[in-house]
């Protein structure tokens, strides 16, 4: 499976993703690109695009492109506050399809 790292999260979370071929948006030259032309581009090289940007799925209509957005909410998108989602970001990825929007979220302590 080929995962995309969005521009705004740390490279280091390719390390928790070793058994998957993951690039960085930069790494792709698509540095910049509003987020309509980059998901575009995506699905057709990536299965997966990993972003923070909540704001994607009202703004884009991914039921139609072939790729899966995950998108991370977390307090920041530090690599510290982002590690503790990554249990559930390999979970996720073990059933995606294309065309989903999957958030996942860090834990509310009760």
């Amino acid at each position: 499976m080929r995962v995309l790292l969005d521009e705004c999260l740390p490279r280091r979370l390719r390390r928790e993703l070793a058994a998957y071929d993951v690039q960085t948006v930069p790494e792709m030259g698509w540095a910049g690109l509003k987020n309509g032309r980059l998901l575009h581009l995506a699905a057709s090289h990536f299965d997966v695009f990993l972003t923070v940007d909540g704001s994607i799925e009202h703004q884009q209509n991914v039921s139609t492109l072939e790729i899966c957005v995950v998108t991370l909410r977390a307090k920041s998108n530090d690599i510290e506050a982002l590690l503790p989602l990554m249990p559930a970001v390999r979970d996720v990825l073990l059933d995606v399809e294309p065309g989903q929007v999957v958030t996942v979220r860090e834990a509310t302590s009760k």
